[in-house]
């Protein structure tokens, strides 16, 4: 048995001597490679290299298959109670009438109740680009119809025709 990662196993490892722990946690002191992979073998359990920058490196004596599914099932754990964003547009215009804009305001609303981010975007077309502070009005009246569900992660900005508005769920501390 040898590499998992970054790990060294029993005959995969490299070094003559090593600092020695037990399957208890104790210290056996320095050994040579050969007597260690013995005293593992003697107890039917694996050598793992888990130090090997040391000086000397420092084995351990352990079930290396059962260490391993472990890691696998923290690993697995902590994907599990990871929460992925996702960020959900929603398109706007300088010019927006009332109750489009309230479509737009109710569909922001409701992915922010989900939990995802709204990215809020205004496209200037032909000359309207002259009157970027129309757009910024438009953005801000958005900001602060969700003011209370939502947090301004990013202020509006332009980027080429566009200009856009990044919004966050706010966050209940328990």
């Amino acid at each position: 048995m040898t590499i998992a990662k970054d790990m060294m196993v029993n005959d995969g490892i490299r070094a003559r001597e090593l600092r020695l722990i037990g399957q208890d946690g104790e210290q056996l002191g320095v050994k040579s490679k050969v007597e260690a992979l013995r005293i593992a073998e003697t107890a039917n359990l694996d050598l793992v290299l888990v130090a090997p920058g040391a000086k000397p490196p420092v084995a351990r004596i352990m079930d290396y298959g059962k260490y391993r599914f472990e890691q696998q099932k923290k690993a697995r754990e902590v994907r599990k109670k990871q929460k992925i964003v996702s960020v959900k547009e929603v398109r706007l215009s300088p010019s927006i009438d009332v109750n489009d804009f309230n479509t737009k305001l109710r569909n922001a609303e409701k992915f922010l109740n989900k939990g995802d981010k709204v990215k809020a975007s205004i496209r200037f077309k032909g000359r309207a680009i002259t009157h970027k502070e129309i757009g910024q009005k438009v953005l801000d009246r958005l900001a602060t119809e969700l003011a209370d569900i939502a947090t301004i992660e990013q202020r509006p900005k332009m980027d080429g025709r566009s200009m856009f508005l990044v919004l966050a769920p706010k966050t209940e501390k328990k």
